[in-house]
This record gives structure tokens, sequence and C-alpha cells, in this order.
């Protein structure tokens, strides 16, 4: 081994963040100010410091694009490096993360390297609708699908929820994420261990005044 120098690779965290906003599962995502690929936009992402763990570097990148720093629905998701050439800068492995959370909770903000931050729709976004960095499409897409195969068979879908929701809207989160209209009788039913009424009613507008919910906890544990 004498002689040997390792080559230099970076190691990163690249960031999906989901949310549900005006019936759409939008993601954060920031327009790059600087090259490569200026003006794109891309998946926010950190490098991982020398003594920082990937978990550490995922909530860090949670935390600088969205003032984040309470504990969220975190999940890694795949190791993207098998071409080598994904970062035209140089040799770049990135461990891609998602964090699923409601709407409301989130303030985004633009970084140092970005013109602009938002949530744009996911399914406007793997349509080609707009110019994506890197291969952040691909982990989009990847991400995309992981959720909508969890949510079959978890709770994943209560992480976009604030604390207390009605069962309509919980129904509507699930038709969301998996793209398809759900029977009434039957998602009540599926879901009917994981809720408990809190005694209140939502009333909206003409609409019948509809039941409030929360979390079982004895089931979310």
């Amino acid at each position: 081994m004498n002689g040997y120098k390792p080559e230099k690779i970076m190691i990163a965290v690249d960031f999906l963040l989901f949310t549900i906003e005006d019936n759409r599962l939008k993601v954060l995502m920031v327009k790059r100010e600087e090259e490569p690929f200026r003006g794109a936009w891309a998946l926010p992402g950190v490098a991982v410091k020398e003594e920082e763990t990937l978990s550490h570097a995922a909530r860090r990148c949670l935390a600088e694009e969205t003032g984040i720093e309470e504990s969220v629905y975190l999940e890694q998701l795949y190791t993207w490096g098998d071409d080598c050439k994904r970062d035209p800068r140089g040799r770049v492995v990135s461990v891609s993360y998602m964090a699923l959370i409601p709407r409301e909770q989130l303030k985004e903000k633009a970084g140092k390297r970005v013109t602009e931050v938002g949530f744009l729709d996911v399914e406007a976004l793997l349509a080609g609708e707009r110019d994506i960095a890197f291969d952040h499409k691909t982990i989009l897409e990847y991400g995309r699908e992981r959720i909508r195969n969890k949510v079959e068979y978890t709770t994943i879908a209560f992480h976009f929820l604030p604390e207390e929701f009605t069962l309509p809207h919980l129904q509507k989160i699930y038709e969301i994420l998996l793209g398809k209209e759900l029977f009434k009788a039957n998602f009540r039913k599926s879901i009917q261990e994981y809720v408990e009424e809190t005694g209140k009613i939502k009333k909206d507008g003409a609409h019948r005044p509809s039941k409030i919910y929360r979390r079982n906890k004895e089931k979310f544990i």
C-alpha cells in the first residue's frame, strides 16, 4: 500500500422534503445560482462534513433550508453513485433522504447558492415541466414511488396531517398519494384502529359537520 493515494470522493446528502398543498403532492426545490446547472431546479443538499453522520447531515440540511429543527419523519432512501459523472465537478456519492411534514409547519428560505426556493408540484416535475439539475429527477421519481408503495401497508400518510383532522381530510391525503379515489366505507374501515375522536366538530359551510379526530396514540408509539 506504500504510495497509495486515495481518490477524492465527496459524500453528499440530497433531501426530498414532501408536503401536500392545494391537493397536490409537492417537494421542496431550490433554483441554482451557480454552475453547474445554473438556473435549473435542484433538490436541496449538503456535503457531509468529515466527522458528521449521514443522519446529522440530513437534519442539518433540513434546518438550513426550512428552519425546522424538531423531530419529523425522516427516512433514508438510496445511495446514488453508480454514475461516476453524475456531478460535473467531480466524483460525488449522494445519499438521499426524505421527510414528510404538514405544509403549515414550513417556512422555506433561500440558501446561499440559490436564487429561489419553493414547493413545486411533483407530478409536474416528473412530467418535465421544469429543468432539473444533476440526476435529481431520478431521485425524485424514486422518492415518489417509495411513498406510494408505503401508503399501502403503513401509516406514512398521517405525517402529512396536523395533530387534529377530519376523516374526509385524511382520505383526501391517501387519494393524493395513491393517485386514485377510494371508497369511503372501505377506507374508514381500514384506518379505524389508527384514529380516535376528540369530541370536537368542524362546521364547513353548508356541508354536514365533520367529527374531528386525532391519532390513536397506542398505534403510534
